[in-house]
């Protein structure tokens, strides 16, 4: 086991990652054909300035592979520079909004211009909750679970009346529950409900970030991301990392992005005590192959007292800060970054746009 400081915070600690791992012999990267790759960052989503963060880390490490880097933001210039096709492959570092709705996967499709990162049409379906969530009901036999939910779009509340509503899903899905946007990430309008109080300005918070709303059963047990990475040869969720913040205290935007926050990330070997990490890994695969996501994606779960793996969502470009779990459970892997940034441009580029 080994610890690796991240500035402003506890230790990261590293454990094996446990059998199975692929390891260094499978970044085969194939760059002959790759001259310029474009880092797509910014955007006009609440989540900017964490896109902007992770294409500067993310250009850096494919410049330490050698490789040339343009920054493009997605503007008014962002259709001129696909029509100028100055890059050969593009990587996605986009969160939220058009970024990871499938919008700018379909210009880059249209374009004809390869990229790093899932389809247009596998954005849209991990990038909407309720819709990935349903996915993973009706794949139920196949051992996946999540939270009980309920979606509301904000016209509901005038149609039937919010107090019959709130009593509605009080009786249902019960308290506490979590109030959540449909779409958009990084915990963004998310609010941990306790008392039928509190629910009217946690989905007027909620609100502000999407038409619609989840309203889905509180989970109680071990918050964990599983990053999972396909080189070549199919998806492999590396290990777990296990999210552990002071008492009482949110995963919220602050805590995930703020490098003085007190959060202690652990990355879980397959012999772990706390829970079945084989199993987290398994649900983790199987996410990534049912919502048809590519290259990379990270699974969002919480693991209870009864062992089960409830999982929230899968997000297709996850986030690639200094402080973001993806780039952490790579090295935990033993992994170099830059190697696997490159491996995964260059996989890009003979697939071809």
């Amino acid at each position: 086991m080994r610890a690796v400081d991240v500035p402003g915070r506890k230790a990261v600690v590293h454990k094996a990652t446990g059998k199975g791992d692929r390891g260094n012999a499978h970044l085969t990267t194939n760059l002959v054909a790759v001259h310029q790759v474009a880092v797509i960052s910014g955007g006009l989503s609440h989540e900017r300035d964490v896109s902007v963060r992770s294409g500067r880390r993310l250009a850096e490490q494919l410049v330490k592979a050698g490789l040339d880097v343009d920054h493009w933001d997605v503007d008014e210039r962002f259709v001129g520079l696909l029509s100028e096709r100055d890059a050969d492959v593009a990587f996605v570092a986009l969160h939220g909004g058009s970024g990871e709705n499938g919008t700018v996967q379909a210009l880059l499709e249209l374009a004809g211009l390869p990229y790093v990162g899932s389809t247009a049409g596998a954005c849209r379906a991990a990038y909407d909750k309720a819709i990935a969530k349903t996915r993973m009901v009706e794949a139920g036999r196949g051992g996946l679970s999540t939270p009980p939910w309920v979606t509301l779009p904000s016209t509901i509340f005038r149609e039937v009346g919010p107090e019959n509503l709130y009593h509605l899903v009080d009786s249902v899905i019960g308290l506490p529950l979590v109030v959540k946007p449909v779409t958009g990430g990084s915990a963004l309008g998310v609010t941990v409900v306790r008392d039928e109080a509190e629910l009217p300005g946690a989905l007027v918070q909620a609100y502000a970030y999407s038409a619609d709303v989840l309203l889905e059963a509180y989970v109680a047990g071990h918050e964990v991301t599983v990053p999972v990475l396909d080189l070549g040869d199919g998806p492999l969720a590396l290990a777990p990392m296990l999210i552990e913040l002071p008492e009482g205290k949110p995963y919220d935007y602050q805590a995930r992005y703020d490098a003085s926050s007190n959060v202690r990330y652990t990355s879980l070997g397959d012999g772990d005590s706390r829970l079945d990490v084989p199993a987290a890994r398994a649900v983790a695969q199987q996410v990534h192959t049912l919502l048809g996501l590519r290259d990379l994606s990270r699974v969002d779960m919480i693991v209870g007292p009864d062992g089960v793996p409830q999982v929230l969502e899968a997000a297709v470009t996850p986030g690639l800060t200094e402080t973001s779990t993806f780039p952490l459970a790579v090295t935990s892997a033993g992994l170099e970054l830059s190697e696997v940034y490159a491996t995964l441009v260059g996989n890009a580029r003979k697939r071809g746009g």
